[in-house]
Order: structure tokens, then C-alpha cells, then sequence
């Protein structure tokens, strides 16, 4: 019993021992493995210094080799390379031991080049000591070692990509080769033939390398030849082997060579910044955003730009990379291997900026490649600032998933399906806006010639006028915002269409444009429009003690003196406050020009007729501004729009634009017989190309920017949409809280649809088209359904006739289907031609097809250059390329742009957008009833209006101060007839004048470009008389 225990006890004991010894030799063979392989610090250490003991061994050899003999009798005490070479040796066989117990098969291990190496070299060495001989033996196989030099690479993570590590085996593989087969014969042919070993010859070990050399290129000089029996049998195996192996390996090494790109390597930074720009990278569109990035008019650009993109540059893309190579870097790479990301530097970049392909085939896939980029560029360098292009505004949403991605850090996003509709949607409003705002974000000269027409150098003129940011010098501080403006534009000869405020409270800026009543404090940065950045520093040196009597605005220079110095003390701010007064020509904040206060008026009750109530009115009623419903009894105020009061909600959430319940589409869809009976006038008509599977466009961006809660509800323009309706089905879900809108399912080329939804009287006839262009048709057909559409409409005639209905409210069996009274119209468009219209292209050069009886145009004619462009008839999402040079030199100038086309879009709107549910419905509160105090877009007639008398022979200056005076409306430019004469057959064209000098003389039939507030443009092209306009909130 106690046997068998015990028994038992000891085989327990066994399995035990046997399992800790697996356990132990498993731990020991782990570590080799990690120290032969380099994984940790203390393997890397090794692996390296075991490399660094095999090239100097080797070098030892070369030393003792290129003395003569091969055998010498000197003790070991006396023999300096032999001694170090026992050192080598040592360390060998221990490194020999690590990799014997690293091994997982251990007979594999023992027939491998490294451990015939060291069996034919560690041994000899030992033998040599004992017979006190010196014998250079087999010791040339050490240089085999070296084809391990692409593995311990790869070790210390020196070699990644394939095409290195196999270049790098081809190379070892060569060289080792090569030596040790100099090596053998230096050998043979210095010992002689056996047994007597006395007919060998004299040969150093680099008259071997070179002979082998010889041999292998087949020339054979024949100056060095083998004598030895042994080392012509050895010539004859290395010319069938060795030669065959080199003949395969050459061509190999020099096609590795011709592939490795001369875009590879890095980035060197000699102290100066760098921008990496990547994404779409072609020679057009390089050259779009290097002409605009690169434009004499920016102050100096010190700014290196770092190209990365995986193909290789074509040569005209080469061409220009050696034009500027001072400037611009080009790399191959990935902006997905953080490896390239190293190479480019981006780390240290200031910004990294990424372009779509606005031509591409799938505008989702390209948008998912770029967000993937920055998802990239974000996870290596978390902190650097990112601009990107997207083809699509429902892709803008998952930027913000990005835990990195911040608009605080400078981080934006160009999305060019949201800015081109928006652009359209502003001319709507303001023909031409588009045209106008596209040249202000462009770099361009404006050059003139005098052989031009005078049309093309008022156009022209105004192209070289771009946006500029500058800090106002101190002398502005307690100006209003008009006051600053006039001061400007009459003495500096400067645009200030905005300026950016700080909030104390919550830390963050505010642009505002064209405020009401908003004072200049101190380092206040103010948006401007200018030619170039020089005169916009005007701003900034302006002083009024030093400048006051300078009329050359060309002088004005930054001075020393004490009042632009101490601008910030109280003196200062009151000479500021004298100036003002000076300019708006009457006592501002009760401060007269002598300094004293001044009496406050007695307030009086009665109110001049004509006078437009303050912004804030209807919202914060007066006395005398309520009054009691007969009806219901309840208290309402008098100045709020009626039509609005009948609904609960009527703005969205963040009041920033109209807002009406959701409706089913088939609620909006009319037929040609309703579109008639509605009788539209004053509309927007959408003539839209698409299929049923075409990409979406986002129409939402056309029409948000006509329902702006900046508009009265009566004011805003009905829409209809003539094109294919499961189409529109698609997007309805981003539509359906947006009033006004009607569908017409139709063919926008079909003149019968477009006669019965009024085209010769809507307010504009917008034509685009959502079709992917097919790859492989030519570009320049992209456009055809656009172009044929724009020809037929002004082909059209129409009927010069009145709508003969009365005014007064018609039965309710009278109305038309979308609810409306049908009453009296204007006289509608007797010629297609005439109507207001814009085309949107694909392919920029097309342009010169929708205005056949324009023949000026060159085909190669840049689009801005173009009469269609300068007219407002044309658009192009190309224009749109600049913003990207815009907003990385001034990262307010987008947040500007956006909010004056999108008509009030905020971050809170967006983040609401991407839930993907559409706009919601808010209930009105004093918060959002004051978001509709912000400014939008307009284009008023001179002619019918107060300013009328400007228009025989006033300035363009006079009607600047007088805007700005009497009504706070901001003018930024023209929009003028082409054809000035009373001909009959005059032309009906309108071009854009980008912000004219103050001495250009009006015209009566001149429209004005202006930036309104909220309930201002009644107040002046119908009324009567001028009201007092008060520049107070």
C-alpha cells in the first residue's frame, strides 16, 4: 500500500519536474527568439552589434588577405588581428548558442549558411592558436554574413516597403557572392595545387575581386588568369553558377532601381513653414490652386507646398514642378501610411489640405476617401489643422463623428454642392451676386488695356479687388460700424463690409455683417474689400491726428506719435467719438463736438410718416405699439407680420429660417393645368437634369437661402421645380419643412412646361443638372443638356401681355391649388433672351456655347474672363477651387461667405441637419425672433427709389455715404447694362462692377448691390421720401 503510494508520489514528482523543465527551456527559447529577432531593446542591441563584429571581421580579413601568403609562423601573443579576431570569435559562438536554442527545428538550424559560416571559421581560429600559425583559412565566408543585412533591416524597422527589402536581398546577395568567390580564389591560387602546394602564385585579395569582376562581365582581359588546377576547376563552376546567378539578379536590381521613385524620400525642413496639400492631385488642378495660393497680391507667402499623391507626376506636371521648385515639393505616397505621413513631415506642417475630383463618377465615394484621409492624418497628428473639399452636404455630418476634428482649431470644410447652390440661390435675389462674391475670393490682376471695351474695364477692374482681413487702429475705436465704413471708403479708399466681435461670456468670435449700431472697440479685426493687401494696412496706420489732412491715401503710413500710441486711453476714444460725429453729421451717444454732452431731445409721441421701425420693434413693443384684437381679445402688436401670427411655429428651431410642417410631396406636385390656374409671377423656376439614380444634389441648399427668417413671409420667392419626380422623391425628406415650393413633373427642355409654370415671368430660371458626366464620353458633352435647356428657353417668345384679374380677394372656389389669390400681373418677357437666367456647367470652357450671339469669347478663354460670367449667367463650381487658398490665410473669410449665401446656416443647424430628420419646428422666443436681425443680400434700382437723383449725375461715392447714412445699407457694387444706348435694339445684358471707385460716375438704370438688415428694403426703393434713419440697435 505504502509502495504504491510512494510510487505514485514519484511519477507525480516526474511529470512535475518534466513540466517546469518544458516550461524552462520554452522561457529560455522565447527569449532568444525576442533577442535574435530584435524585439526588445536588449535584442536590437545584439542583433546589431553582432552585425557591427561581422564587418569588422570582415575587414580584418580584407587586411590580412592583401598581404602575401596565406600562412604564417607567428605565435599567437605576438599577432595583433589574430587576438582580435579571437574576440570576434567569441562572440560568434555565443551569438552561435542564442540562435541554437532560438531554433525550433534544431536539424534545419545546423545545414543553414549562417551555421556553416561559423563551423568553418570559429574553429580554424582555435586550431591556429594551438600550432602558433597564423592561417587565413576559410575566414572570407564571414562575408556571407552581409545577406543578412536585409533581415536585421527589417529588425530595427530601417526597411518596410517590399520593393527596398527585396532590392536590398539582391544587393547583399550580389556583393557577398561576389567577395566570397574572390576570397576562394585568392585562396587556391596563393596555396598551390595538392600535395606539393608549390606552383601557386602571388595574388593579393583585390586582384581576385577585380579578376572575378572581369569575368563576370564577360570581357576577360586576361591580364590576371588562374594557373592552379584547383582554381580553374572553381573559375569553370562560378562562370556556369555564379555568373548564371548574376545575369538574373541584374536585370532585377536595375529594374528595382528604374521603379524606385524619385518622389521618394523626405521632407527637408530647412526652417520654413509647409502646407501638405493632397487628395485630387492632377496638373489642372495644381495649377488652379497654386495660381491663386501663389498670387502677387497676397503679402509675401513664405509657405513651402508639399504635394503627396500615389501616382507619379505626368510631365506636365513635372514641367511645373521644376518651374517652381523653390516653392512646391512633390512626394509619392499615401496619405493612409503613416510612413508617408513621416516623409512629408506633416507633423510640423501648419495645415494639410485635401481636394476632391468635382468631375468625379460616385461624389459619395470620392467624399468617403477624403473623410478617410483625415481620418488619418487626424489619428497621426492630432493637433493640425485640416481643410477639406466635399462633393456633397449630407457627407459634412461625419466629420463631426472625428473625435480630433475641431473648428476651434482651424479645421473647415468646403462643401462645394452647398456653396454652388447657395451662390445660385443668392442670385435669385441679386443677379449677378454670384459673379460678383466669386471674384472677391479669387486672386486676380484686373489688368486693363485700352484697345478693351469700356464695359470689360469696368469688369475687369472690379476682378482685382479680393477680401482682406486687418486690425483697426485705435483711432476707429467708439465709431459705429457705419460711421467706420464711410470713413474707409471716403479717405482710405477701402471696403469694410464686416467686422468680428468677442464675446466676453463665452469666449468665442462673432462675425457681423454690416452691423446696426455695433461700436468699434479696441483690436477690433474688420473684413475688407481692396485690391491687395498694402492698401489694406491703411486701416491699421491710420491715424487721426497724423492723417486727417492727407488726401493721397497712398501716404498714409503707420506713425510714432502719442495719439496712435496710447489710441486705447480715453482721449483717444473721444477724438474718435469727434471724428464720427464729424462724418455721420450729428452729436453720436450724446457727445457733441465740443465734448460736452449734449441735451437729449424731448421725445415725442407722433411718428413721421414713412418711418421703418427698428429690427428689434416688432419683438420688444413701445407704447402705443399694442393693441387689442377685436375678435379674440388678445393683446398682439401691431408691427408684427399678420401672416405669421396665424401659425404656432413658423421658424425652424434656431429661427433662423422659415419653417412650415412637413407635407407629402404629392401635396406639392402640380400638373400643367394647376401651374396655369396659379398664374406664378415673381417665382423661381428650377429647371432640373436628373435620372432617377442620379447622385443627390442637396436642392435644400437652393432653397434654405430663400426661406431666411431675414424675409418676410410675403416676401419670400415661390419655387418651382420642373424636372423628373422620383428624382425629387429622393430628396423631399430635406424639402418638406420649407414652404413654397411646387413640382411640375416635366421636361425642363419642353417649352410647354415651361410655359405653363410662367418662365417669361419668374424673378430667375435656374438650370442644373444632377447627371454624372459618363468617363468615358467627352468632357466637353457634360453640359449638353444644360446648354440645349438655356438655348430653347431664350429661343422662346411670349406674349407681351397684362393679366387681366382683379385685385380683391377672389371665392375660395377661385383660388388656384397652392392657395394663393390670383391677381393682377406685370407684363411679361416678350424674348427668351431677356429673361434672368443662370446656367451651371460642369466643364468650364462650354461656357462660350449658352451665348451664341457672343463671339468674343476665345475658347481658351478663362470662365471669369468671359461675358456669360460677367453678366451673372454662368457659374461653375471651378470658381469655388480659391476658397481653399482663401480660408488657410484667413480661416474667417469662409464663416463670412457661408453665412451671406446660405442665409444664416449656423453649427447648431448643422449638427441638427446630421441627425438626418430635417428641420425642426421652434416656437418663437425674443432668442430666435432676433436672429432675424442679421443682414442678406439685395439689388435695389436707383431709378425707383430716394436715390434716384444720384442716377443723372451723382458718384458712386455719394451714393455710398447716403446709403450708409440714411438707411444702413451697405453698397458693394453694380450691376449696369452692357449696352448704355436707347437704340431699340440695345442690349438687354447686365455685368457685374466689383466695388467701384468713389469717382465713378451713375447711371439711372445702374442696380446696386447692397447688404441689407432685416425690413429695410421696403424702406427704399418705393418709398417717397427718406425716413430718419437712426444708427442705434
Amino acid at each position: 500500500m505504502n509502495t504504491g503510494s510512494g510510487g505514485l508520489f514519484r511519477n507525480q514528482k516526474m511529470k512535475i519536474q518534466s513540466s517546469l523543465r518544458v516550461i524552462f527551456m520554452q522561457r529560455q527559447k522565447n527569449w532568444a527568439g525576442e533577442l535574435i529577432s530584435g524585439q526588445t531593446r536588449a535584442g536590437k542591441i545584439l542583433v546589431f552589434c553582432v552585425f557591427i563584429l561581422s564587418v569588422v571581421s570582415l575587414l580584418v580579413y580584407f587586411r590580412d588577405a592583401s598581404a602575401e601568403g596565406v600562412e604564417h609562423c607567428i605565435p599567437y601573443h605576438e599577432n595583433t588581428s589574430q587576438q582580435v579576431d579571437l574576440a570576434f570569435n567569441v562572440g560568434f559562438m555565443i551569438y552561435f548558442l542564442i540562435r541554437f536554442v532560438a531554433a525550433n527545428d534544431k536539424l534545419h538550424f545546423m545545414f543553414e549558411i549562417g551555421s556553416f559560416v561559423d563551423y568553418f571559421t570559429i574553429p580554424p581560429m582555435f586550431v591556429s592558436i594551438f600550432l602558433d600559425r597564423t592561417w587565413i583559412g576559410l575566414r572570407f565566408l564571414r562575408v556571407l554574413r552581409l545577406m543578412s543585412i536585409p533581415d536585421i533591416l527589417q529588425y530595427l524597422n530601417v526597411l518596410k516597403l517590399s520593393t527596398s527589402i527585396r532590392l536590398t536581398q539582391l544587393i547583399a546577395m550580389f556583393i557577398s557572392v561576389w567577395l566570397a568567390a574572390a576570397g576562394i580564389v585568392h585562396l587556391l591560387e596563393n596555396s598551390g595545387d595538392p600535395p606539393d602546394f608549390d606552383n601557386g602564385q602571388s595574388l593579393t585579395y583585390w586582384d581576385c575581386v577585380y579578376f572575378l569582376m572581369v569575368t563576370m562581365s564577360t570581357v576577360g582581359y586576361g591580364d590576371i588568369s588562374c594557373i592552379t588546377s584547383l582554381g580553374r576547376a572553381f573559375q569553370v563552376l562560378f562562370l556556369t553558377v555564379g555568373l548564371a546567378l548574376f545575369a538574373s539578379a541584374i536585370p532585377e536590381i536595375i529594374e528595382l532601381l528604374g521603379n524606385r521613385t524619385k518622389y521618394g524620400g523626405s521632407f527637408k525642413n530647412e526652417r520654413v513653414r509647409h502646407i501638405v496639400v493632397c487628395g485630387h492631385i492632377t496638373y489642372e488642378s495644381v495649377t488652379y490652386f497654386l495660381k491663386d495660393f501663389l498670387h502677387p497680391d497676397r503679402e509675401k507667402v513664405e509657405e513651402m507646398v508639399v504635394f503627396l499623391h500615389r501616382a507619379e507626376p505626368d510631365l506636365e506636371f513635372e514641367g511645373l514642378l521644376k518651374r517652381r521648385h523653390t516653392q512646391i515639393k512633390y512626394f509619392q505616397g499615401s496619405l493612409m501610411n503613416p510612413g508617408d505621413l513621416e516623409r512629408t513631415k506633416i507633423r510640423e506642417a501648419d495645415a494639410c489640405l485635401l481636394l476632391a475630383n468635382k468631375y468625379c463618377q460616385d461624389p459619395d465615394a470620392e467624399d468617403a476617401a477624403n473623410i478617410m484621409r483625415v481620418i488619418s492624418i487626424k489619428n497621426y497628428a492630432h493637433d493640425l489643422r485640416v481643410i477639406i473639399q466635399l462633393m456633397q452636404y449630407h457627407n459634412k455630418a461625419y466629420l463631426m463623428n472625428i473625435p480630433s476634428w475641431s473648428l476651434s482649431n482651424g479645421d473647415d470644410v468646403i462643401c462645394l454642392a452647398e456653396l454652388k447652390l447657395g451662390f445660385i440661390a443668392q442670385s435669385c435675389l441679386a443677379p449677378g451676386f454670384t459673379t460678383l462674391m466669386a471674384n472677391l475670393f479669387a486672386m486676380r490682376s484686373g489688368e486693363t488695356s485700352p484697345d478693351m471695351e469700356a464695359w470689360q474695364r469696368d469688369y475687369l477692374q472690379g476682378t482685382g479687388c479680393e477680401m482682406y482681413t486687418e486690425i483697426l487702429s485705435p483711432s476707429f475705436v467708439g465709431m459705429t460700424f457705419n460711421q467706420a465704413s464711410i470713413l474707409c471708403f471716403t479717405k482710405l479708399k477701402l471696403l469694410l463690409l464686416a467686422i468680428e466681435t468677442k464675446s466676453d461670456i463665452v469666449k468665442e468670435t462673432k462675425i457681423m455683417i454690416n452691423p446696426r449700431g455695433v461700436k468699434i472697440v479696441a483690436n477690433t479685426v474688420g473684413f475688407f474689400i481692396a485690391n491687395d493687401a498694402e492698401e489694406v494696412r491703411r486701416a491699421n496706420a491710420f491715424c487721426k491726428a497724423c492723417h486727417e489732412d492727407i488726401k493721397d491715401c497712398n501716404l498714409i503710413r503707420k506713425c510714432k506719435c502719442k495719439n496712435f500710441v496710447s489710441g486705447l486711453l480715453a482721449h483717444s476714444v473721444i477724438k474718435s467719438q469727434q471724428m464720427a460725429t464729424g462724418i455721420a453729421g450729428k452729436p453720436m451717444n450724446g457727445v457733441t463736438q465740443n465734448g460736452t454732452k449734449a441735451k437729449s431731445p424731448t421725445p415725442t409721441t407722433t411718428k413721421p410718416a414713412n418711418v421703418p421701425p427698428p429690427p428689434c420693434a416688432p419683438y420688444c413693443p413701445k407704447p402705443g405699439q399694442l393693441k387689442i384684437e377685436k375678435k379674440t381679445g388678445r393683446v398682439v402688436n401691431d408691427l408684427v407680420d399678420i401672416d405669421f401670427e396665424q401659425t404656432i411655429m413658423k421658424y425652424d428651431s434656431t429661427g433662423m429660417f422659415h419653417w412650415t410642417p412637413a407635407r407629402a410631396i404629392e401635396e406639392c406636385i402640380i400638373d400643367k393645368k394647376e401651374a396655369a390656374m396659379t398664374v406664378l409671377n415673381g417665382h423661381v423656376v428650377v429647371c432640373l437634369f436628373a435620372d432617377v439614380d442620379s447622385p443627390l444634389i442637396g436642392l435644400r441648399n437652393l432653397v434654405m437661402p430663400l426661406r431666411a427668417s431675414n424675409f418676410h413671409f410675403h416676401e419670400i420667392k415661390h419655387v418651382v421645380i420642373v424636372g423628373e419626380v422620383d428624382y425629387i422623391r429622393r430628396e423631399w425628406k430635406t424639402l418638406q419643412n420649407l414652404p413654397k415650393i411646387s413640382i411640375l413633373a416635366g421636361c425642363p427642355r419642353n417649352r410647354e412646361d415651361l410655359r405653363a409654370v410662367n418662365v417669361n415671368l419668374c424673378d430667375m430660371c435656374i438650370i442644373v443638372s444632377a447627371k454624372v458626366p459618363s468617363s468615358s464620353d467627352d468632357s466637353s458633352l457634360a453640359d449638353k443638356e444644360a446648354i440645349l435647356a438655356t438655348l430653347n428657353i431664350k429661343a422662346m417668345t411670349f406674349d407681351d401681355t397684362f393679366g387681366a384679374l382683379a385685385k380683391n380677394p377672389a371665392p375660395s372656389d377661385s383660388r388656384s391649388p397652392l392657395g394663393n389669390t390670383i391677381v393682377l400681373q406685370r407684363r411679361g418677357t416678350v424674348f427668351g433672351a431677356c429673361m434672368p437666367m443662370i446656367t451651371e456647367l460642369v466643364n468650364d470652357s462650354n461656357v462660350q456655347f449658352i451665348d451664341p450671339d457672343d463671339d468674343d469669347d476665345d475658347p481658351d478663354t478663362e470662365l471669369y474672363l468671359t461675358q456669360p460670367f460677367a453678366c451673372g449667367t454662368a457659374f461653375a463650381v471651378s470658381v469655388l477651387d480659391s476658397l481653399m487658398s482663401t480660408t488657410y490665410f484667413n480661416p474667417n473669410a469662409l464663416t463670412l461667405i457661408r453665412s451671406l449665401i446660405t442665409g444664416g446656416a449656423t453649427q447648431e443647424l448643422e449638427q441638427i441637419l446630421a441627425e438626418g430628420a430635417g428641420l425642426r419646428g421652434g416656437y418663437s422666443t425674443p432668442k430666435t425672433l432676433n436672429n432675424r436681425d442679421r443682414c442678406r443680400v439685395g439689388q435695389v434700382p436707383i431709378f425707383d427709389g430716394p436715390m434716384a437723383k444720384l442716377g443723372e449725375s451723382g458718384t458712386y461715392s455719394e451714393l455710398f455715404v447716403a446709403c450708409l447714412k440714411n438707411f444702413g445699407v451697405l453698397c458693394i457694387g453694380l450691376y449696369r447694362f452692357r449696352d448704355t444706348s436707347s437704340c431699340f435694339n440695345a442690349s438687354s445684358k447686365r455685368y457685374v462692377i466689383t466695388n467701384p471707385p468713389g469717382t465713378f460716375k451713375l447711371l439711372p438704370t445702374d442696380q446696386v448691390f447692397v447688404l441689407m438688415q432685416f425690413g429695410r428694403k421696403k424702406d427704399w426703393p418705393h418709398g417717397k421720401e427718406i425716413p430718419d434713419y437712426k444708427d442705434e440697435p
